[in-house]
């Protein structure tokens, strides 16, 4: 689960009202309809393209109560393929040539990585018999202890390619700790974990929760992912619901992390991963981080 580097938002038509007393009729009754209705059933109509209340498509701006933003990227700039560094920064682009998780693929964001219609693209695909792959550091390598980290994407099927969004220990020793989310397979839904501190052995670390609870969606819509990291507790939200969270102290890790979107060949067990005809895109349209503020 790691690699050389690391781990590894009325469209119905007007109406012409014939009369005043029409007009007064479905104000009043628009409003007795509003105050009759529980809060619940309000949020309703508030919600966002994803198909969730509560959870807004743009992208968020400014503090929240306990947290401080300290990251906004909107992918505002067009890139093409091989320009993402440029445009964005280095970290953006990530690290290219390293084997990734699995060994079966490289990561190569030049032929991976662009930019287009405000949406970070990962075109996942096989080159000169190499699957190719890519991992994103949106905010930089510096990091943080504790935060809060949200991220609006979407995916084609692609069995054999994964992602794993993480929070990766700045001084890159795994024994300090990973955070997961959202993580797995592109041709599913997606799960989350935090690595237990001073569990690594022989090349195997331990998670927790021990029992994954998978999203309740996958391929194919947009979605908005978010991990919140505070002392002593990682919880996981997926269109503003509560996905998972960690059970015990030592699997939160107390050291600063930097965020990563990496995107990868799977570690499943079978050497025909991914199929060279496999290909598609993961798509990024914004990502935010803050900092824990108690």
């Amino acid at each position: 689960m790691f690699s050389t580097t690391e781990r590894s938002v009325s469209t119905s038509s007007p109406e012409r009202v014939r009369s005043s007393r029409a007009r007064k009729s479905a104000t009043a009754l628009a409003a007795i309809v509003i105050l009759t209705m529980g809060a619940a059933m309000f949020s309703l109509l508030t919600k966002s393209s994803s198909g969730r209340a509560g959870e807004a498509s743009e992208i968020p701006e400014g503090d929240l109560p306990g947290w401080r933003q300290t990251g906004f990227q909107e992918f505002s700039r067009s890139a093409a393929l091989g320009q993402v560094g440029e445009i964005y920064g280095r970290d953006m682009r990530g690290y290219s040539g390293f084997p990734d998780s699995s060994g079966r693929g490289t990561y190569s964001p030049d032929s991976v990585l662009s930019v287009d219609n405000g949406k970070l693209d990962y075109f996942l695909h096989t080159e000169d018999g190499v699957p190719r792959a890519a991992s994103v550091i949106p905010f930089g390598y510096a990091g943080q202890e504790y935060g809060r980290y949200s991220v609006r994407f979407r995916y084609d099927s692609m069995p054999g390619y994964k992602i794993a969004f993480m929070l990766w220990p700045v001084n890159d020793r795994w024994n300090d700790g990973e955070i997961d989310w959202p993580e797995g397979g592109l041709d599913g839904p997606l799960y989350g974990g935090s690595a237990i501190k001073d569990s690594f052995d022989k090349d195997t670390m331990k998670f927790d929760p021990s029992d994954r609870t998978f999203s309740p969606a996958g391929p194919g819509d947009w979605h908005v992912a978010t991990t919140e990291w505070t002392p002593g507790k990682v919880k996981w939200f997926f269109d503003g619901e509560l996905t998972d969270q960690t059970t015990i102290p030592e699997g939160v890790p107390n050291t600063p992390m930097r965020w990563t979107l990496q995107a990868e060949t799977s570690d499943r067990a079978t050497s025909t991963y991914p199929d060279p005809a496999t290909a598609g895109h993961l798509q990024i349209d914004w990502a935010v981080q803050y900092a824990y503020v108690p």
